[in-house]
């Protein structure tokens, strides 16, 4: 950890060095100049708090910022510039491939709570239940919010359970919106990956995954004070190919589509507010977002049981579409009633996926088996209300106290629905249990999978924050109540004290919570796996089922958290630096099961549920390092640096069922450990002169583990650096041509060796899809914007 802090702090080191270079010909940035006034809502309830001032810490990552990059997804964007988030790009793990989970702190997708204007988001209907990283969770989609409706992202990274509720046991993610009565802009861009692909047997040139964008926003002025903002984006981005050569097929071929889906979709969102009267406000926003996603499975050979030469000569490679419809509303009304500000507000979204597989086949109804299937459906809305009222109480002197209290109502269901009958039966042929049950690649839920479920609960919270001369004092604590497993309380303190306006030091203690997912309670699905060359029926259940119980099931129970954090900030003139540790605690963490025999029941069928029973230490540091300086000649610098050290350690995991197999593998435990890297750091220069610009920015990914059955078969992504570039030049006064390269000098992850037990498939998947930037290679682009 020593180690980890003072490379950490060399790396700050080297751009204040680099920045002083240019002393002699900058103009000096005065406090006036540079003072960053990012007000931020995000972990304080204090009105006019910048994100300098928190007593935790608040990354603040402009809407501009985001969309200047070579990319159209949220997700990726965030990952780039903010090194505690992680995207991985995982392939061939079914639906997981279109909706990927981000990550916060190497924690679970589902213990960053994301927050649209302030109020809790609804999360995908999607469980990962295969080997992607977040295996398990049901998280929010932020590739449904397109970057060119936001006007910033605030990060808290810091446990804010008491605070908000429950998932935030990571942190908090807050997706604000564009609040404009004028002006607007467009944006066209194109790009696509220009790569020599180099997998362990074979070596290519690759020109794939074109993608189209194309946005749009309007600002309109509601009356004398509101505003209408409305954002329209679309993307239409090719597929990718990164797997070797499979020499099951003569010739050996690329047989495999292992790499980004193809993908169409659209989004339209709408935010606005205006006066009705006195000191009162109206506001809300409206969102709605159409998917339309077509990933891979594993390819079928000839030589595979499941092959019908007669359909497919040459063997086959299953298609699975997912079609997502996504809704994000939201409507309330905020004034004051005497010295107290009050906030009402009432929300509703929902997440729909349809799934289909295509260009595949049933092999237990043989020749007359259909090639395309509908799937079945997964649906997850939510419903949520709440009231906040605040007050900010004048002490003696300069000193005061800011109460916050509220109370939030949500109600969560989850259905699914079956697929057709071909997609889940067992035809003609199923006596064969070399055959696998349903489509290919990806069975349809069955009828006894199919249900609708539901909860409610219902929170309240009291926030206080005193500032008494430089001394900033918090405390907070939050009541829950669930309709499926009862009561919960949280609490949180928080201290920070300013030494001087250029120094501080704060830190917080605080217990969290993350409530059992709908979908992890209640989620069913059969599909079948080959265990030891074996087809078997693996049926993931809920944990209160017979057969779950007979292996050690129960009702699930929320996590548990303990979060402590210790940090510093300093600021002079253009120069700002922070540096925070944290540990994080987490007892009765929620996984999901091995495949295991069910007692009395044939060796072909297996079952798995989510079990309670995971402790870990997660211990980190965070740095950042901001300096910005002008010079008359040079041009306006925008330098920053900043790194991550994530370390996770499982501590406990579930035990053995009651006849003795192992509920929890050591590939999960790696999984959770490793499959995320312990170091990320990026440093970045963002120059303009006149008309011209440019980005520089590096990043530094850390060694990931994937694992695997058995541990001679992990696979290491090794450490690597990326390099990003653009430049810009405005053309006709209000537009902007900018043109630039992701990982320009085309790195990849390490190959899966031959030999490796983990390059399934022959080498179909030839390069660790836990790789935390992915396997694609270099991507070029072109970018024109036009603002008026």
């Amino acid at each position: 950890m020593t180690n980890t802090l003072r490379l950490m702090l060399a790396s700050v080191g080297l751009v204040a060095l680099s920045t002083a270079a240019h002393a002699q010909e900058t103009a000096a940035a005065d406090d006036s100049a540079y003072a960053e006034q990012d007000i931020v809502v995000t972990g304080t309830r204090v009105a006019g708090r910048t994100r300098l001032d928190t007593t935790s810490p608040v990354d603040v990552l402009s809407g501009e910022a985001l969309r200047g990059q070579g990319t159209a997804e949220l997700g990726q964007a965030l990952a780039n510039v903010a090194p505690s988030i992680n995207f991985p790009r995982s392939s061939a793990v079914d639906a997981t491939d279109s909706i990927r989970p981000a990550t916060l702190r190497g924690l679970s997708p589902d213990q960053t709570l994301v927050l649209v204007n302030g109020v809790r988001g609804h999360t995908s209907a999607l469980l990962n239940t295969n080997g992607s990283v977040g295996r398990g969770a049901a998280a929010f989609d932020l590739n449904t919010i397109p970057t060119i409706a936001l006007e910033s992202v605030e990060v808290l990274r810091d446990g804010a359970s008491a605070q908000y509720g429950s998932d935030a046991i990571a942190g908090v993610v807050n997706l604000r919106l564009r609040e404009a009565r004028s002006g607007g802009g467009a944006t066209l861009g194109y790009g696509q990956y220009v790569t020599d692909v180099s997998p362990a047997r074979s070596s290519r040139k690759a020109h794939d995954g074109e993608t189209l964008t194309a946005s749009l926003w309007q600002g309109i002025a509601l009356g004398t004070d509101g505003f209408l903002t409305l954002s329209a984006d679309y993307l239409n981005r090719g597929r990718t190919s990164r797997g070797d050569v499979d020499t099951r097929f003569t010739p050996a071929i690329v047989s495999s589509r292992f790499g980004d889906p193809e993908v169409e979709q659209y989004t339209l969102f709408a935010n606005f507010g205006a006066p009705v009267g006195g000191t009162w406000q109206v506001y809300g926003h409206a969102g709605y977002q159409k998917r339309d996603s077509t990933g891979a499975a594993l390819p079928r050979p000839l030589s595979n049981a499941n092959s019908v030469p007669a359909i497919y000569p040459n063997g086959f490679t299953p298609l699975i579409n997912v079609d997502s419809k996504d809704i994000n509303t939201l409507l309330g009304v905020k004034g004051e009633i005497g010295d107290w500000a009050v906030d009402i507000n009432a929300s509703y979204g929902r997440n729909t996926l349809t799934f289909e597989t295509r260009r595949s086949l049933n092999s237990t109804y043989g020749t007359a088996s259909q090639t395309d299937f509908y799937s079945g459906r997964l649906t997850y809305d939510q419903w949520t209300g709440g009231a906040d009222v605040t007050r900010k109480i004048a002490l003696a002197g300069d000193n005061s106290l800011n109460v916050a209290f509220g109370v939030e109502g949500r109600r969560e269901s989850f259905e699914e629905e079956a697929g057709e009958p071909a997609s889940y039966n067992r035809g003609p042929l199923g006596a064969n249990v070399a055959l696998g049950s349903g489509a290919q690649g990806f069975a349809g839920f069955r009828p006894a999978d199919a249900g609708k479920n539901s909860r409610e609960n219902i929170g309240a919270y009291l926030d206080l924050e005193a500032q008494i001369a430089n001394l900033t004092v918090g405390a907070a604590g939050r009541y829950e109540h669930y309709s499926t497993f009862g009561d919960n309380g949280t609490g949180k303190v928080s201290l920070r004290y300013d030494f001087a306006p250029q120094f501080a030091l704060r830190a917080t203690a605080s217990t969290g919570f993350r409530a059992p997912s709908l979908q992890q309670q209640f989620y069913s699905f059969t599909q079948s796996t080959s265990i030891n060359n074996v087809i078997v029926d693996v049926r993931t259940q809920p944990s209160t089922t017979a057969a779950a119980v007979a292996l050690g099931g129960q009702a699930l129970r929320p996590e548990k958290s303990t979060n402590l954090s210790a940090g510093a900030v300093f600021r002079t003139g253009g120069l700002e630096f922070t540096v925070d540790a944290y540990r994080i605690r987490v007892r009765d963490q929620i996984a999901l099961s091995e495949n295991l025999a069910i007692p009395g029941v044939g060796t072909t069928d297996r079952a798995r549920f989510f079990i309670n029973g995971i402790r870990s230490t997660t211990k980190g540091v965070d740095v950042i390092a901001r300096y910005r300086l002008t010079s008359d000649t040079l041009g306006k610098f925008d330098l920053t640096a900043a790194g991550n050290y994530n370390e996770v350690t499982i501590t406990d995991a579930p035990g053995t069922t009651p006849g003795g197999a192992a509920l929890f593998s050591q590939q999960r435990i790696t999984s959770l450990e490793r499959g995320t890297p312990r170091w990320k750091g990026s440093a970045a220069a963002d120059w303009s002169l006149g008309n011209v610009g440019a980005t520089l920015r590096a990043t530094y990914y850390g060694n990931v583990v994937e694992p695997a059955p058995n541990v001679i078969d992990y696979v290491n992504t090794g450490k690597h650096t990326l390099i990003d570039l653009e430049g810009r030049v405005k053309l006709m006064q209000k537009g902007t041509l900018a043109i630039g390269a992701n990982n320009l000098f085309d790195v990849y992850p390490d190959a899966v060796a031959t030999t490796n037990g983990n390059n399934y498939n022959a080498g179909a998947t030839a390069f660790p899809y836990y790789s935390p930037f992915g396997f694609n290679g270099r991507y070029v682009y072109a970018r024109f914007s036009l603002n008026w």
